[in-house]
């Protein structure tokens, strides 16, 4: 696209005639334009959701009051590491994977990849598995079997189920909140996602003081987001359960990312919820415990959510997430991705690339690249 405009410019350009200075400025001014919106899409896309966004903290009709809060105990997962596995560790991030019983081969994979990573740039990295239980007899005891053998399989008290994933992310937040204090950021990642520590890390640190952190709710932010009150829908929530016509703010549950006040400040208020029936979808309800804890959400063009983003080494590279990646590409494209770094002008023309390429998909309506 960007070609094509500086091919027609160049076209313009060498007519003779008496108007071909002034079209000779115009054609610069656009192909200088052009190529600043694709170095620095990212940035333009930040400063467009930034100015969408709510930045009011006004009381939203359905959100979620603090109440007294039990304690989380030991005895309210199935199975879990060493309750002194962060103590031991001291990560400086926690990652923690929300992921299905029987997606063996993507926990396998993360394992394999961004999550064998210990240590990013000195800073110490955990990642773990939170999951539910398994309809399946067979299926549970090969769980079992996987968490004595990794080590990072945490197992909540409820049925792993589509409609449950609210109830995982509560667990998931409970189990942070009790048994890692120590870590000062905590990322929530679907498993069908490639992370990236050392981007994320390099993004903290380059945007704020590590050692004077704040409240950060940090993912790819959804702007105006109206509940679904269609009955045959999977995201169907009747008004009885949230009567307000829109949701506030909040990040893609894809994947986010907590300091250490902010998933003490929803967890506590998560935890202690009256939750509806049917319960808000996981993001959005992250999303109403932030809110009502005070806590506004951060926008970072660095996080896909769920646009399908093209492949591209240099663009993957500074990337803190991308979604729908299955576990083959996923041991794929990680060694790819490392294999040697890329200059300043290769990571923010293929960033540019990747976004635009994503963006015309969504336009299309296509799920496969062109």
């Amino acid at each position: 696209m960007v070609g094509r405009g500086l091919w027609v410019c160049k076209h313009r350009c060498g007519k003779r005639g008496s108007r071909v200075g002034v079209v000779r400025v115009v054609c610069l001014v656009v192909a200088s334009a052009a190529l600043l919106a694709l170095l620095f899409v990212d940035f333009i896309e930040l400063w467009l959701t930034s100015m969408g966004m709510n930045a009011a903290l006004e009381a939203h009709t359905g959100a979620i009051p603090p109440q007294s809060v039990p304690p989380t105990r030991p005895e309210e997962f199935l199975l879990m590491p060493s309750p002194l596995a962060c103590q031991r560790a001291k990560p400086y991030l926690i990652t923690m994977v929300t992921s299905a019983p029987a997606n063996q081969r993507a926990r396998q994979a993360i394992r394999d990849t961004w999550g064998g990573e210990v240590e990013v740039g000195g800073l110490r990295v955990m990642t773990l598995f939170m999951v539910g239980v398994a309809s399946d007899p067979g299926l549970a005891k090969m769980l079992v079997v996987e968490a004595r053998e990794r080590g990072d399989v945490i197992q909540g008290r409820f049925l792993d189920t589509y409609s449950n994933l609210t109830l995982k992310t509560v667990s998931m937040l409970g189990w942070a909140r009790r048994f890692c204090p120590q870590a000062s950021f905590m990322a929530k990642v679907d498993d069908d996602v490639l992370f990236n520590p050392s981007a994320l890390l390099h993004f903290l640190n380059r945007t704020q003081n590590p050692y004077e952190q704040g409240d950060l709710y940090l993912g790819r932010v959804h702007l105006h987001v109206a509940p679904n009150r269609d009955p045959e829908s999977k995201h169907y929530l009747p008004s009885r359960a949230y009567p307000a016509s829109v949701f506030p703010d909040y990040c893609s549950g894809t994947a986010y990312v907590l300091s250490h006040s902010t998933l003490l400040k929803i967890s506590l208020i998560a935890t202690a919820s009256s939750l509806s029936t049917p319960l808000p979808p996981e993001d959005i309800f992250v999303g109403l415990c932030a809110r009502a804890a005070g806590v506004l959400p951060s926008h970072c063009p660095l996080f896909s959510g769920s646009l399908l983003l093209p492949y591209g080494r240099c663009c993957y590279q500074a990337m803190v997430s991308v979604h729908h990646i299955p576990p083959r590409d996923m041991l794929h494209y990680w060694p790819d991705i490392h294999s040697s770094a890329c200059s300043w002008l290769s990571l923010r023309t293929s960033l540019g690339v990747c976004k635009i390429r994503a963006l015309l998909w969504m336009a299309l309506g296509l799920e496969e690249g062109l």
